[in-house]
């Protein structure tokens, strides 16, 4: 059996111990360090080499989005899974495009957490799919009244709208469409100019808020 080495960054001391006592009733994660700011994290991943840092967002002195970036600088190798008791989602958007590779909330059950990481750090991407999927619906992802309406896409860009929410690549969305790879990339840039988005993080929230993405 795999052993994952984990750090564990936050600030508060009893959010630390909850964290461990999950991660603890699994024998594949491994608890080598304990940061409570984000300088203390890069200096463990710096020593420690770990395989995963769970990133609480909010920290002292450096906070868990200017860390993640400069741990994915550094140590690319390294998983970065935020943690967040928030249910606004602007800032992990931030944190993925800054290059964390996932997100859990503290509240969720602990075997959804176990599930996930196990996914993310064992590349399973169909249950991290589904698994992302439940979480964009625990998430407030903010209302519809103000962006476009789904009714101005085409047929073709709902398809691979519901494609980039669930996950898929460029290259995936082009041999399940048996279409180009360029014409998938031009229509996930038409996509973003038509619904007035920066990425694909926002497109996928986007179809999750509209209801488009894949069941």
């Amino acid at each position: 059996m795999k052993q994952y080495k984990v750090v564990i960054a936050d600030d508060h001391p009893l959010a630390r111990e909850g964290i461990r006592s999950v991660l603890e009733f699994d024998d594949s994660f491994f608890i080598i360090g304990e940061a409570a700011d984000g300088h203390e994290a890069i200096e463990l991943c710096k020593e420690l080499q770990p395989d995963l840092l769970l990133l609480d967002i909010n920290m002292p002195r450096l906070n868990g989005l200017e860390t993640v970036r400069k741990i994915r600088m550094g140590y690319p190798h390294i998983h970065v899974v935020m943690l967040t008791v928030s249910d606004d989602v602007k800032d992990l958007f931030t944190a993925i495009q800054f290059g964390a590779q996932g997100y859990l909330l503290k509240n969720m059950e602990p075997d959804d957490w176990i599930e996930y990481l196990h996914a993310l750090l064992g590349n399973h991407t169909e249950v991290s799919r589904k698994i992302a999927n439940r979480l964009f619906h625990r998430f407030r992802i903010g209302s519809t009244a103000d962006e476009p309406s789904p009714v101005s896409l085409t047929p073709r860009e709902c398809e691979i709208l519901a494609r980039v929410a669930s996950g898929e690549t460029n290259k995936q969305i082009a041999q399940r469409l048996v279409i180009a790879e360029n014409t998938v990339k031009n229509h996930i840039k038409n996509l973003l100019e038509k619904l007035q988005l920066d990425n694909r993080v926002q497109l996928a929230a986007y179809a999750v808020r509209h209801g488009l993405e894949t069941k």
